[in-house]
């Protein structure tokens, strides 16, 4: 996991991996959290300033609410953490995504019926990848895990490909960079989308104009990539160095 800097007012600045923000907290990732909670309508558009502060808990608060993840007698409301931070569409990654990791972008998808996928490359088998990555069907998210127990969409990906000896980095933005862009899919390339700033999100194309990944809404799942959230949302296909 990525670790990031966040510094509470008269605190030392304390490196962590846990994916949890506090009132008091001050970060660029606060800053992150505040614009997407103005997006959805819980964060007033002058409360943007990277400080945890009466109005982003009130607004971390009002989603939380919303969406059923805390109540007032909860252990966690207020607290912006794993659970709260996955449904917003974060990864495990602590910081907004590096404008290095945009450099290199991929034509935008064009679906044709009846198209013929193969295997992106002859040193990897993309039907048994994909058979592979159906065992995890109905596997929980879990931001910022890789296991069984839970998965995040990155460590998802990167566990499956890690069983057909493809090495990828970690977070999605690190995928994006380290993979060649394709000018349309084909089964087991890796597909981008941004849910926030930068390609944030990524599954692995099946084929079809569907792809599986881990949602923050519904675990390990196989999607369209018609539906409308995910095609507004679409950044390219790329694919992953198999050689």
């Amino acid at each position: 996991m990525d670790i990031s800097t966040v510094q509470g007012p008269g605190s030392r600045a304390a490196e962590s991996t846990m994916p949890s923000m506090n009132i008091g907290d001050r970060s660029s990732f606060v800053r992150t959290l505040q614009q997407t909670l103005a997006e959805k309508g819980h964060n007033p558009s002058s409360n943007i300033d990277g400080i945890f502060g009466a109005e982003t808990l009130k607004a971390v608060r009002s989603y939380q609410l919303v969406n059923g993840i805390s109540n007032p007698n909860g252990n966690f409301y207020g607290t912006a953490g794993p659970q709260t931070l996955g449904s917003l569409g974060f990864e495990h990654t602590r910081g907004p995504v590096s404008a290095a990791s945009l450099q290199t972008s991929a034509p935008p998808l064009t679906m044709t019926a009846g198209r013929t996928e193969t295997a992106p490359s002859a040193s990897m088998d993309a039907d048994a990848l994909l058979t592979s990555a159906q065992r995890y069907l109905g596997t929980p998210y879990v931001w910022g895990g890789t296991t069984t127990s839970g998965m995040d969409c990155s460590g998802f990906v990167q566990k499956v490909m890690k069983e057909h000896g493809v090495e990828l980095p970690r977070t999605t933005a690190q995928m994006w960079a380290a993979s060649e862009p394709v000018s349309s899919p084909q089964k087991g390339d890796l597909v981008f989308f941004e849910t926030r700033s930068g390609p944030s999100h990524v599954g692995i194309y099946m084929g079809g104009d569907k792809f599986i990944h881990a949602g923050a809404s519904t675990g390990v799942t196989e999607t369209d990539m018609n539906n409308p959230y995910w095609s507004e949302r679409y950044l390219g296909a790329k694919r992953p160095d198999t050689a």
